[in-house]
């Protein structure tokens, strides 16, 4: 952790014109600076740079900060790396706090391993330079159309047939065998060792601050025997699941076009950038993971996702696909024509060809899982009816409820089935969902536990209740950093904060008061960035109101609502079993919507059945059977023990 003197002269050292200057073009305009925007395409400069206060605006996008929210901004660094980053330009020594022995043990051994890879590097860079690399590597990369620009760029190598010709110079040039194992650059065996990418092309795989973390290696070999590509191996530096190769290359792209394209393998890679199309990243032939989308969504929420043109293996692809759409993020595909692939299909055609079919060809994922699955099911009504179900599972993942309402009114017209039906299978498929997860989480009799919160139809919205959203707020406040005894799958344990914002998150409920909504999403971005709920931010708000509500709430022996009366009593003593209460809160709350709701529907009804309009009866009636189901539901929850012994 770095500590706060540190941090301290990081900043009072800074100068923000001069760190913004290394990615914008700056102009002195008044005692300020201005330059045109680098997170939109505008032509007229309204980025702006106040030396004095330390911060720019951009008025185009709306984003402002410091040097350092400018860093996470544009580089989209944590924290802590922008920090690291400042450090490293003006050459002032990172002091952190609370660093253990074995911490610098393993910092040392991480600083050794990265030395070595970056030697690696370089190494196999020279050899493709040699008489053996020209004739095997470098004139293969020629024949597959591979400039030398990309070649360069991609810092692309060749390991020498010889079997230990890069363990032998490595340790001829100090670095330790033990590292060299470490990194899997060298395999040791009982009695010998040699050399993992022995006669192979090498594609040296960066972090995201550009360091080399690992390696591909193509053999040039044929042989059922030997393996095509080969991957460095698992290391302290080097996590497959969590890189994405090309991504050091691609990450300002991806900002400045908002998109990525998501490829197979490294060739791909290539083949795109040589097609002009920098956005573009690969999961290197594994299996995507929700650690690989997550680091795209630091740049972006927009995915097209690049698939070959071979027919059987598109089905396998479907849970990608889910990944993506499961993190939030906006999924397009494009199929490549029959028998080609991204690398061998751009060799044949210009930048501008390339583009444009992918530019023509882009297909949302509902479109194209439709179409893969259409042709199974023929005039089988069974198989179609489990071809709706898949799609439409794959369209209750998505956590956000506005793409979900509108993917299912595309799902209603191109499956044509009503669209009251695939929102009440949505409903029960989240409903199933908390249910597992509610069952995984029941298996400690030992411990108190909360019960699942029964899910909210999707479509209601904007339901006004005063008391039951400040209840909420004085959880928040009062108790948020406290613990709740909720296992997860990780067997830890839940705070009271994050398990009211999960909850009010899952449901798409958004509170109509504005005071107690600024409070929940100051309280969510306090989460979001790992830092406990600081009830000073909230008695010093500049809110005035929010500064009443928070003294209110920390200050005094709060009394629950009426809400909570039950056989003629109070909850005297808030906060004594909060295992009970806030959940308590929340189904009070999700009751109260609810009934606002229903009056709602019916008396819409009443208009429509006035208006003689059957099919806008018919459709309101579908809701008012969902919101009445779902109020059964929160009410049996509500009438159960909620302590499980």
């Amino acid at each position: 952790m770095i500590n706060q003197e540190t941090v301290n002269k990081i900043f009072d050292t800074v100068d923000i014109v001069e760190v913004i200057s290394d990615f914008v073009t700056l102009k002195k305009s008044g005692t300020n600076y201005k330059g045109l925007s680098p997170f939109t395409n505008e032509k007229t400069p309204s980025f702006m740079v106040s030396p004095s206060k330390g911060i720019f605006k951009d008025f185009s996008s709306g984003k402002g900060g410091n040097a350092v929210g400018f860093l996470m901004e544009h580089e989209k660094l944590s924290y802590p790396e922008a920090l690291k980053y400042l450090a490293r330009k003006y050459n002032i020594d990172i002091e952190e706090t609370e660093v253990t022995p074995e911490d610098i043990q393993q910092r040392n051994e991480r600083e050794s391993m990265l030395a070595v890879t970056q030697y690696a590097r370089k190494y196999f860079t020279r050899q493709l330079q040699t008489a053996e690399g020209k004739a095997v590597a470098y004139s293969y990369l020629r024949q597959r159309g591979i400039r030398d620009d990309i070649i360069e760029k991609f810092q692309l190598g060749y390991s020498p047939g010889e079997r230990r010709a890069l363990t032998e110079d490595a340790i001829k040039n100090g670095y330790k065998k033990e590292f060299l194992v470490k990194t899997g650059l060298t395999i040791e065996k009982e009695d010998y060792s040699f050399d993992r990418f022995a006669g192979r092309i090498i594609f040296p795989i960066h972090g995201i601050s550009g360091n080399v973390i690992g390696f591909g290696g193509r053999t040039l070999k044929a042989g059922k025997n030997v393996a095509k590509y080969l991957n460095s191996p698992e290391s302290d530096i080097y996590h497959k699941s969590r890189v994405l190769y090309g991504l050091f290359q691609a990450k300002k792209s991806l900002v400045n076009n908002n998109r990525c394209f998501l490829v197979e393998g490294y060739t791909d890679v290539l083949a795109l950038h040589q097609a002009g199309i920098e956005n573009v990243v690969a999961s290197s032939g594994t299996a995507l993971t929700s650690e690989q989308i997550r680091l795209i969504k630091r740049f972006t929420e927009n995915i097209t996702v690049l698939f070959d043109g071979d027919e059987a293996g598109l089905k396998a692809s479907f849970r990608g696909i889910d990944m993506i759409l499961e993190e939030g993020l906006n999924v397009k595909v494009v199929l490549m024509p029959e028998g080609e692939d991204p690398d061998s299909f751009s060799r044949d055609r210009s930048s501008s060809e390339f583009t444009e079919y992918i530019n023509s060809s882009e297909q949302d994922f509902i479109t194209f899982k439709t179409r893969v699955l259409i042709s199974d099911t023929k005039n089988d009504p069974i198989k179609r009816a489990n071809m709706i179900t898949d799609i439409v599972r794959s369209v209750a993942i998505i956590p956000d409820g506005i793409k979900r309402t509108v993917y299912l009114k595309e799902c209603s017209l191109l499956l044509d089935v009503e669209e009251h039906v695939l929102y009440s299978e949505v409903n029960k498929i989240r409903a199933r969902k908390r249910e597992q997860n509610w069952k995984k989480e029941k298996s400690r009799p030992d411990q108190v536990y909360v019960p699942v919160q029964p899910t909210v139809p999707s479509f209601v919205k904007n339901v006004y209740s005063e008391i039951e959203e400040r209840e909420i707020i004085y959880f928040l406040l009062k108790f948020g950093n406290e613990s709740l005894r909720l296992r997860n799958e990780e067997n830890t344990e839940i705070s009271v904060s994050q398990y009211i914002i999960r909850e009010i998150q899952n449901d798409d409920l958004e509170f109509t008061n504005l005071i107690y909504k600024q409070v929940f999403e100051n309280v969510k971005a306090m989460i979001e960035s790992g830092k406990p709920i600081n009830e000073k931010v909230f008695t010093f708000h500049d809110s005035k109101e929010i500064q009443d509500l928070a003294v209110d709430i920390v200050t005094s022996k709060y009394e629950l609502s009426k809400v909570w009366k039950r056989k003629d009593s109070y909850i005297e003593l808030p906060g004594e079993n909060l295992a009970v209460e806030v959940p308590k809160a929340l189904l009070l709350y999700k009751l109260k919507v609810i009934d606002m709701a229903l009056e709602g529907l019916r008396r819409q009804i009443g208009e429509y059945e006035k208006e003689k309009d059957d099919r806008k009866v018919m459709e309101l009636m579908a809701h008012l059977r969902d919101v009445e189901t779902a109020k059964n539901e929160i009410s049996k929850v509500i009438g159960e023990r909620i302590i499980l012994r």
